[in-house]
C-alpha cells in the first residue's frame, strides 16, 4: 500500500507520489498546490500540462526550461503570433515533446488565452468564475484515497 507521505533524506516528508529526483522535490516543495495568481504562471502551466497528456510529469519537468525557450518565455501574446514556419521549428526541436496536436494546441490556445483575458480582465478572473469554495485542505491516510481529478 503506498503511504500519503514518504520520509526523504532530508528529513522532510513529501507525498508519497514526489520521487528522488531534484526537479520533482524542488516543483513539490515549491510550486505543487501554490495557486497562481500571475496570467503568465497561468498560461505556462497551461502550456506544460497540455504538453503532459500521457507522459509523466518529470519529463514535462525535465524539458520545461526547453519548453520556456521554444515558447518564447511562456509568452502567450507571442505565442499567439506563431506562424506556420515557426511551428515547423517546433517539431524539429528535440528538446519538447514533438507531437503536431500538441504544438498546434499550445499556439492555438495562447490565442484564446488572449480572447478570455480580453473578455474578463485576466484568465484568473476567469478561473475564479469555476471556484465555488475556499481551499481544502485534506489528510489522506493512504496514497490510494487520493481522488485522481477533483
Amino acid at each position: 500500500m503506498a503511504r500519503t507521505k514518504i520520509k526523504f533524506a532530508d528529513g522532510l516528508s513529501r507525498c508519497g507520489w514526489v520521487t528522488d529526483d531534484p526537479l520533482y522535490i524542488a516543483y513539490h516543495d515549491h510550486e505543487w498546490g501554490v495557486p497562481h495568481v500571475d496570467d503568465s504562471r497561468m498560461y505556462e502551466f497551461l502550456l506544460l500540462e497540455s504538453m503532459q497528456a500521457g507522459l509523466s510529469w518529470l519529463t514535462i519537468l525535465k524539458k520545461r526550461e526547453n519548453f520556456r525557450r521554444a515558447f518564447a518565455e511562456f509568452n502567450a501574446q507571442r505565442v499567439a503570433r506563431f506562424s506556420e514556419k515557426k511551428f515547423e521549428q517546433l517539431m524539429q526541436d528535440a528538446g519538447i515533446i514533438r507531437n503536431a496536436a500538441k504544438i498546434r494546441a499550445a499556439i492555438n490556445n495562447a490565442r484564446l488565452f488572449l480572447k478570455v483575458q480580453k473578455e474578463f480582465g485576466s484568465f484568473l478572473e476567469y478561473s475564479r468564475l469555476f471556484i465555488k469554495q475556499s481551499a481544502r485542505i485534506n489528510h489522506w491516510k493512504k496514497l490510494s484515497a487520493v481522488p485522481a481529478t477533483t
